[in-house]
């Protein structure tokens, strides 16, 4: 009889230890618990057309160090930028060649001004072919009769820099295109569709095996600076300005000179 008492208070005994034990692992406080995962965030950058190749290397130099922060890009030309900006396009950073086009988007209320800055600046130059079938080195020969000239339109950074140096020079431009971002007029001189046209120096080293450069007379003077800013609507304004940090960080600012870009 005793025998069995003392064997049923063992039992007992023994799932109550259970319980406490099961007890005290279920109820462990939050704190303990395994941190949960950053949620993934898409930015979506708009920038101008000259500014791909860089953006896109430092796009990736960003993602090694905020892994849940991917970019989705969209490169054109800086008005066209501002134009979708107006139009409602989602956007958290907008980066353009110009000032001119920053200024309006920032009169419109579209953009954040107290992260807006400078970050860049690039110059204007003439191209050719490699074998530059109507020799021409100079934008006087770019732009005489017979010679099939290839520029940005007016409303275009590059195009309003190759204005203001043509002006400068008392010359009157007489492109038979206008394109409406700088890429557009490299293609054309790339695939001998143009005798020359007048890009950044960054879109030029681009194609340096299949283009030649030629100096502007005034183009160190007269340079574009590019600005970038966090836009008003930004549905993801930390990570914007995390982006737009380290495009102004070191290595950022190494990615942009290593692509020809000079600083503002």
């Amino acid at each position: 009889m005793k025998r069995t008492i003392l064997t049923i208070t063992a039992a007992i005994a023994l799932a109550m230890t259970g319980c406490s034990s099961g007890s005290s692992h279920t109820d462990r406080p939050d704190s303990e618990s395994a941190p949960a995962a950053e949620a993934e965030i898409t930015l979506n950058v708009l920038a101008a057309a000259s500014l791909q190749k860089a953006f896109e290397e430092i796009s990736e130099q960003f993602a090694a160090e905020h892994p849940n922060i991917s970019i989705d890009f969209n490169f054109a030309g800086s008005s066209t930028l501002v134009q979708n900006l107006e139009a409602g396009s989602p956007a958290d950073v907008v980066a353009t060649a110009d000032e001119a086009n920053m200024d309006k988007a920032q009169e419109a209320n579209l953009i954040d001004v107290d992260s807006r800055g400078l970050f860049a600046s690039n110059k204007l130059v003439g191209i050719v072919p490699e074998d530059n079938p109507e020799n021409i080195s100079t934008l006087e020969d770019a732009n005489a009769d017979g010679a099939n000239l290839v520029i940005c339109a007016p409303q275009v950074p590059c195009g309003a820099l190759s204005q203001t140096l043509a002006e400068a020079a008392g010359i009157t431009l007489n492109p038979v295109s206008e394109e409406q971002q700088v890429s557009d007029v490299l293609g054309k001189v790339r695939s001998g569709q143009a005798d020359a046209g007048l890009v950044y120096t960054t879109d030029a080293a681009l194609a340096a095996d299949e283009v030649e450069v030629f100096d502007i007379e005034g183009a160190d003077a007269e340079l574009n600076h590019y600005p970038i800013a966090r836009t008003s609507n930004s549905e993801h304004p930390e990570a914007a300005e995390a982006f737009i940090e380290f495009v102004y960080s070191d290595l950022g600012q190494a990615t942009l000179a290593a692509n020809g870009f000079s600083a503002p």
